[in-house]
């Protein structure tokens, strides 16, 4: 099975969503904070570098990737689920160096809050990394789909209305 970054990012933040996903049941074309996310993605850096280009490499595509410095550039449109978008980064951080890739880093972007923050990569990351591959392909392996999470956060889920047809509203 191949990880792509949207399987392990969906992995940090809802089993649901992640097993719904690898079972080809995706959302994201009708949601409206997707489309959003896009368009931050493409408007947010009109003067960086040309030199920073998206990058695909087994599987997973990184917003732009600083060739001459090793730099891995991850926009978010929000802040709201950070350390699944540091997590995202650091995959991808491992991925790169599982390719030879040396002295690679990483920098999170939040252009709607204006921040930044650089990732590294530790050993410590990279064993539970390891670990949650094998966790990641285990649970979309399941039968059956997980239950409701019911959090706050459904709500902005592009998986909201797949999730929550005939169950009560969240308080």
């Amino acid at each position: 099975m191949t990880v792509t970054g949207t399987i392990f990012n969906y992995f940090m933040v809802c089993r649901r969503k992640l097993w719904l996903f690898a079972h080809g049941i995706t959302m994201e074309h009708e949601s409206e904070l997707v489309y959003e996310g896009k368009l931050i993605h493409e408007n947010s850096y009109p003067e960086r570098n040309p030199n920073y280009e998206e990058i695909e490499l087994d599987g997973i595509k990184v917003d732009f990737y600083d060739a001459r410095h090793h730099v891995i550039h991850e926009i978010k449109k929000s802040d709201k689920l950070e350390a699944a978008g540091r997590w995202q980064l650091k995959y991808y951080l491992y991925v790169f160096e599982m390719h030879g890739v040396k002295d690679i880093k990483g920098v999170l972007e939040f252009p709607k809050q204006r921040k930044t923050e650089n990732v590294t990569l530790t050993d410590e990351d990279r064993q539970k990394i390891k670990d949650m591959l094998a966790d990641i392909e285990k649970a979309c392996e399941e039968k059956t789909c997980p239950p409701l999470l019911k959090k706050e956060r459904c709500k902005q889920c592009s998986y909201y209305e797949f999730c929550y047809t005939n169950e009560i509203e969240l308080s």
